[in-house]
């Protein structure tokens, strides 16, 4: 074994700061893929339904295709966090605040809305940890 792969494999087992940088990761790059997909299937809930009315006026054509750009871009997203997740979680972050504003406007979705702060807070924290990864 090489000393970086020791390295490596150290800073995994024992980095409590690197782990929350793989977790974190991880969940931000399939999380936004896969709800972006769904977009496409409305499998897990019906997606347009979440768009509040002002927005359903100024964008062009019904709620579902709306539906279909804000998932290639949720699609986008994710892999922008697997390649860079510096700049992606940082994306990820500013278009959860989107979705916030959305929910907020969007009458009886508070709850969702603040799960979605959460997240947000979440998406800035791996902005910063990968910081501290190298070549990130």
């Amino acid at each position: 074994m090489t000393t970086s792969t020791s390295k490596a494999a150290t800073l995994v087992r024992g980095d409590p700061a690197h782990q929350a940088f793989l977790l974190l990761r991880t969940v931000f790059t399939i999380a936004p893929i896969a709800f972006g997909l769904d977009k496409f299937f409305n499998l897990l809930t019906d997606w347009p339904g979440y768009l509040a009315p002002w927005i359903d006026r100024i964008v062009p054509g019904p709620a579902q295709q709306a539906m279909y750009a804000v998932g290639v871009v949720e699609i986008l997203a994710g892999l922008l966090v697997a390649l860079r997740p510096r700049w992606g979680a940082l994306v990820v972050a500013a278009w959860l605040a989107g979705i916030i504003l959305n929910l907020l406007t969007l009458s009886g979705y508070y709850d969702v809305a603040l799960r979605d702060f959460g997240l947000l807070i979440g998406a800035l924290a791996l902005a910063r940890l990968a910081t501290a990864e190298p070549s990130r």
